[in-house]
Parts: structure tokens; C-alpha cells; sequence
């Protein structure tokens, strides 16, 4: 997990340096006229550079936070490991697991999978490894909670994940399901915040 997470940080940081690089080249460019007289608009290019450098250097620092990252599947339940900390979900927790996937509008996301963990009881919607996989949508089944972990799975790990799950836990395997366009979402974190401001 933290080696394509890595990776795909990579390829969004080459992707800017690249437009980086064309930008300079042009402001290069234009700060000499014909007449090799300076051109002041050249400056504007080269500044308007440094917006990507900046995407760059977020992309590589992103990534390289998440290399450790990983997710692991065993007898006791599904292991996460982010640069928070690490923490285990365990089979016994839970009611259910399925797979979900769904078409990016965006070209370079591509297809999205992500595993749903549905707990078989309350969960601590605010713990500080987990609470950003947490969403709050409506159940699966109606015997199912509202509250349930989305983990988002890469394209490579989807196999090897989903054959896991089905070896340790078959009882609980819920199957597969396309949903709507991007449906990772995002983690709730105006509420984390609100309902965690009085524990720091």
C-alpha cells in the first residue's frame, strides 16, 4: 500500500515539474526579444512557476509520509498502519464486509474499489487512526448500521485483499457492488473536529 501510494504521489510530482519546467523555459524565453533587449513579462512565467514547484513539494511530502502506510488481512481481523499509528479492526467486530466500486470523473483517478466494514456494534467514530475511514451513509442491508469504515483499496492490492477476506472470514462476505461516481467521499472532518475540540 505505501509503495503505490508513493508511486502515484510520484507520478502527480513529475506532472507538475513538468508544467513547471515548460514555464520557466518560456519566461526564459520571453525575457529576451528579438533584439535581445530584456522582456520584464518574462518574470511573470517564471513566477507563475512556482504554483506547481509547490504541488510538487506537497505531492513528494505526501508520499513520503505514506510509504509505511500499509493494510493487512489475517485471522484476527484487518490491520491499518498510517503514519497516525496502526490499529486493528477485528473480525469479531464486525457484521459484514463487501467490496465497492466505482467510475472516477476524473481520467487519472481511474476505477475506485474500497473495502466497507460494517461493525456489528458501536464504534469510536473518533479514533485518531481510524476516524478519517469512517462514513456515515445508509446501511447496506437494513439489519446493518449507518456508521461503517470505508477503506479505499488500489487496483493492484483489490485481489489479493478481497481473496483474503473471503479465506479468514467467508461469513462474512457481502460481495461486490458498483456505486455512484466517486464514491470513496470524504471523512467528516468538520464533525471530527467539533466533537474532539474538548479532549485536547
Amino acid at each position: 500500500m505505501g509503495g503505490e501510494a508513493l508511486g502515484q504521489q510520484a507520478k502527480g510530482a513529475a506532472g507538475c515539474s513538468f508544467f513547471a519546467l515548460l514555464l520557466i523555459g518560456v519566461g526564459l524565453v520571453a525575457l529576451l526579444d528579438p533584439n535581445g533587449a530584456p522582456n520584464k513579462g518574462g518574470w511573470l512565467f517564471i513566477a507563475l512557476a512556482l504554483i506547481p514547484l509547490a504541488f510538487v513539494f506537497l505531492f513528494l511530502r505526501h508520499g513520503w509520509k505514506a510509504r509505511k502506510s500499509f493494510i493487512a488481512v489475517d485471522h484476527v481481523g484487518l490491520w491499518i498502519r498510517n503514519p497516525i499509528g496502526g490499529k486493528v479492526i477485528p473480525w469479531d467486530t464486525l457484521a459484514g464486509v463487501g467490496l465497492h466500486w466505482s467510475r472516477s470523473t476524473s481520467k487519472a483517478v481511474g476505477t475506485q474499489f474500497s473495502l466497507e466494514l460494517c461493525p456489528s456494534g458501536p464504534i469510536d467514530r473518533d479514533h485518531p487512526v481510524l476516524w478519517n475511514l469512517v462514513r456515515d451513509e445508509e446501511p447496506l442491508q437494513p439489519n446493518l448500521p449507518r456508521l461503517r469504515y470505508r477503506v479505499p483499496v488500489g487496483k493492484k492490492n483489490k485481489p489479493l485483499l478481497v481473496g483474503a477476506v473471503q479465506q479468514h472470514v467467508p461469513q462474512l462476505w457481502l460481495g461486490e457492488a458498483e456505486r455512484e461516481p466517486n464514491h470513496i467521499g470524504f471523512p467528516d472532518v468538520k464533525g471530527h473536529k467539533e466533537r474532539t475540540r474538548g479532549a485536547r
